[in-house]
């Protein structure tokens, strides 16, 4: 095995077990204790005009909106799971283009170059994941609660470099072709999560910075 897809097989062994420890697993269904669904999608909507892609953002969240009710911190996980579990996808998809029939050497390189970058970009939104747990628990003070949202800033911004890095190994017209276009619409996609992901952790660490 290739040491990037070893990498990126050790990578997806850290973070699967927040994937099904989450508990955003699968939308929840709604039950007579439930609040409001309207009132959870309403949140859930205004709480995504703030990205830059709301329409994405909405159809990310709203199957999740009776779990996230209207908590910002729990709307800010949800944003992060969803988007680890893109990603995911995305980089065990390209991963699989390094044997694809008629590749061509530069884009072999430029795939091995993207995988090792979609995962250390896995690495640091399951950080986040954690971290962002940690957030708010009881005992803990504003500094180490500001400190703790600060990390979880850097690293989504992180990962979301990662990502538009990878598109960077397929610059210029002789890298034009079938491998490019698969690549590119899927990383574009969840970069567009991502940086949804980034604005509501933001926007949760904006009300609570003094």
């Amino acid at each position: 095995m290739e040491p990037k897809l070893t990498h990126l097989c050790y990578c997806l062994l850290l973070f699967l077990p927040l994937l099904s420890q989450s508990a955003i697993a699968k939308p929840a269904s709604t039950s007579p204790s439930s609040p409001n669904p309207i009132n959870s999608i309403n949140f859930v909507v205004s709480s995504c005009r703030t990205t830059r892609y709301a329409s994405l953002c909405i159809k990310c969240l709203a199957p999740f909106a009776s779990k996230i009710r209207h908590h910002e911190n729990r709307l800010a996980q949800t944003a992060l799971a969803v988007t680890l579990v893109r990603v995911r996808s995305t980089t065990v998809y390209v991963a699989k283009l390094t044997t694809a029939r008629r590749i061509k050497r530069r884009e072999y390189l430029a795939v091995k170059d993207c995988v090792e970058t979609l995962g250390d970009g896995l690495e640091m939104l399951a950080q986040s994941m954690r971290e962002l747990k940690q957030v708010g628990r009881s005992g803990r003070g504003q500094d180490e609660f500001l400190w703790r949202l600060s990390n979880v800033e850097t690293w989504v911004s992180a990962a979301l470099t990662d990502e538009m890095t990878c598109l960077d190994g397929f610059d210029g017209k002789v890298m034009d072709g079938v491998v490019k276009s698969a690549i590119r619409r899927r990383v574009v996609h969840v970069a567009r999560v991502t940086s949804n992901a980034l604005a509501l952790v933001n926007r949760f660490a904006a009300r609570h910075k003094p």
